[in-house]
């Protein structure tokens, strides 16, 4: 099966030392990665390079056999916004918009705006009751929730996650993290998410920072 990511001998230095060298992955659809390490270890560091948001400095990227490399911005982000589904620690949702609204903003952008589609995530992740509501009358949880649902609206071929449940409690982390991988079978997708709680990875591939 051909690999939908896969990053051969990554480093990253900040002029002190490296952060990171060496560092090589590779994922293929279903396939789920999880990469750990304490806070200042390099894992938001290397999903900014394997996501394009980072200039790479030392080894190579490749997006279903794609070197990114020398990309221009404007090919990177349009690539970007249909091969990959981002979660970041915070959820970074619009305020202004409803839960369903957060989750079509990727469409709009694409061009493929399915409402049908949008509810039947958030339905999928428990939020069928909320799709009218602002981010402000949900929990921590559900937010982040909306923000998985957004991730995935464009069917991408890798979800990336970083930190994703940080500030969620122990309940919520483990609730999102299944749902997240769940959901991420369903369309197919490789997912490859970060955190510092070993609990959270137990029976997953480990690559560790």
């Amino acid at each position: 099966m051909n690999p939908v990511l896969e990053a051969i001998d990554l480093g990253f230095s900040y002029g002190n030392g490296y952060l990171f060298r060496g560092v090589s992955l590779r994922l293929c659809p279903g396939e789920a990665l999880a990469i750990l390490g304490p806070s200042g270890s390099g894992k938001t560091t290397l999903l900014h390079l394997l996501a394009g948001l980072l200039s790479l400095q030392e080894g190579e990227v490749y997006w279903e056999g794609t070197p990114i490399r020398g990309l221009p911005e404007g090919v990177l982000a349009r690539r970007r916004l249909r091969f990959m589904g981002l979660v970041f620690q915070h959820h970074f949702l619009f305020p202004e918009l409803t839960a369903l609204e957060n989750v079509l903003a990727p469409g709009y952008l694409a061009g493929r705006v399915d409402r049908a589609l949008a509810l039947g995530l958030l339905a999928r992740l428990g939020l069928g009751e909320r799709a009218d509501f602002l981010p402000q009358r949900l929990s921590g949880g559900e937010r982040q929730r909306v923000a998985v649902a957004r991730a995935l609206y464009l069917r991408p071929r890798l979800l990336l996650a970083d930190e994703p449940t940080a500030s969620l409690d122990r309940t919520q982390a483990r609730e999102v993290l299944r749902l997240m991988r769940e959901l991420a079978r369903e369309v197919g997708a490789a997912l490859l998410f970060s955190t510092h709680d070993e609990t959270l990875v137990e029976g997953l591939p480990i690559l560790r920072l």
